[in-house]
């Protein structure tokens, strides 16, 4: 299947309640530091919530719950990879995103045969301290070059306006959080991207 080239990340299913019905087709529900139970109340209500409006939902890191939940996919950093069993991802039947940041994460990201891979921080960010500093658009098309068929997702201060250098540099895939998050009208937000990723 061809994933959506818009990719939103929210925390809380309460944003999958806002966004599925504009139109988001693929979507990521990152919940950092929360009890098991509503982990798992969160992330059943998005699984039946993105299935209903025809969308794909990606677990992030929780893959032991992912599994459980009969969810379809999950994206990993280098850091959740550490601890996954990948080999139990992979007979779940789970499709699998990788980030990755450097040339050793790269290759390490395609050992495993990863079903799609994310290059970020592509411009600086405010979401997360991170060690790495802004990669640029350059990098996408080495990425790109080296991944070949499998999907690049580019992610990292990412906004509508800079979308389409993305596109033209090789990502198949945009994500955005923040851009969409603390935007004075989050809908509108969305709707813009839905427009600039059509």
């Amino acid at each position: 299947m061809t994933l959506h080239p818009f990719y939103p990340i929210f925390d809380d299913v309460a944003w999958l309640h806002r966004m599925l019905p504009l139109g988001v087709k693929l979507v990521q529900l990152r919940i950092k530091e929360q009890p098991e139970d509503i982990l798992r109340s969160q992330l059943t209500e998005a699984r039946d919530l993105c299935r209903a409006h025809g969308a794909v939902l990606v677990v992030n890191d929780h893959w032991k719950l992912a599994i459980e939940l009969g969810c379809d996919w999950l994206h990993l950093g280098q850091e959740d990879l550490d601890a996954a069993d990948v080999d139990a991802i992979r007979a779940a039947g789970l499709k699998l995103g990788i980030s990755t940041h450097d040339d050793a994460e790269l290759e390490r990201a395609l050992a495993l045969a990863p079903d799609y891979i994310a290059l970020g921080p592509v411009y600086p960010t405010i979401l997360k301290k991170m060690k790495w500093h802004q990669q640029g658009v350059e990098k996408l098309t080495i990425w790109k070059g080296r991944i070949g068929d499998i999907p690049l997702v580019a992610i990292g201060g990412m906004s509508v306006a800079r979308a389409e250098g993305a596109f033209a540099a090789g990502a198949d895939i945009v994500s955005a959080v923040t851009d969409i998050t603390l935007h004075d009208n989050p809908e509108e937000r969305v709707r813009q991207w839905l427009e600039a990723c059509a």
